[in-house]
């Protein structure tokens, strides 16, 4: 006996599916990055990347691409909302907000942009997983899916000089990232760039959670590798900014509902 016909599908067009906004004036753009801004800083937070003052994320002005949003200094994450968000202009002197800016991050952060055009958003953070690969001067190996995403898309900055302080070492530094997505500082930690906040967040998350997970199974054994073609392949199908705007949705949904203050 035959059942009933089951129900037809849905057309796809009227499926959700979120992708990046689009904008009607820089005042709204510059809302949106802002917003994004306080959630990510609010999720490291949660993470626990944070450690004492250090750390920054960076968000280029839509209007003005010479200046930068930025966490104030000695505020914590889990605390940031957008009101408290400070522009610096390149030199890192404050054009808006009530707070100081970490220079020596910033500077960091400063010629990054001014390196990379393309660039939105810069993330670097002391990250215990990241510190722990940056010590040993390594990059990903490709052993995962997700340290696929980096293969050959991932630099080191082979050198430590203490902390940077000066637009010399930033320039080396976005020197040593040129147009990959991500960088090991050796014996520092790790700094992602995206273009938007979103994916730069997600670059540095997805870069700490690899680092661990390397890090562990090398502890364990001998990892096996993924060969050229596929780690290749499976960069260039999970390796680009609007995959991570769309892997970092839900952490946004989650942040923006459940600490809906962020956004005053």
């Amino acid at each position: 006996m035959q059942g009933p016909t089951p129900p037809l599908p849905l057309p796809t067009d009227q499926l959700q599916f979120a992708m990046p906004p689009m904008y009607e004036s820089p005042d709204d753009e510059r809302r949106h990055r802002k917003e994004r801004l306080a959630g990510a800083l609010r999720i490291f937070g949660r993470l626990g990347f944070e450690d004492g003052v250090s750390g920054h994320i960076t968000a280029r002005d839509p209007e003005y691409s010479d200046c930068f949003w930025v966490n104030p200094f000695g505020m914590p994450f889990k605390h940031v909302t957008v009101s408290d968000l400070v522009m610096a202009n390149q030199d890192g002197q404050v054009i808006e907000g009530r707070y100081h800016v970490n220079q020596a991050a910033f500077t960091v952060h400063a010629q990054v942009h001014a390196a990379r055009p393309d660039v939105v958003a810069v993330a670097h953070c002391h990250s215990v997983h990241g510190r722990a690969l940056s010590a040993l001067g390594a990059l990903l190996d490709p052993i995962s899916q997700e340290s696929c995403a980096f293969y050959e898309d991932l630099a080191l900055y082979d050198s430590y000089t203490g902390v940077a302080v000066d637009a010399e070492e930033g320039r080396r530094i976005a020197s040593a990232l040129g147009t990959r997505k991500a960088l090991v500082l050796r014996n520092h930690g790790l700094l992602t760039v995206g273009d938007s906040v979103d994916a730069a967040a997600w670059w540095f998350l997805s870069l700490e959670r690899s680092s661990q997970v390397q890090l562990l199974a090398q502890a364990a054994g001998r990892p096996i590798l993924i060969d050229h073609k596929q780690a290749t392949a499976t960069r260039e199908q999970l390796g680009g900014d609007l995959v991570a705007w769309i892997n970092y949705q839900p952490l946004w949904q989650d942040i923006s509902r459940s600490e809906p203050d962020l956004l005053s």
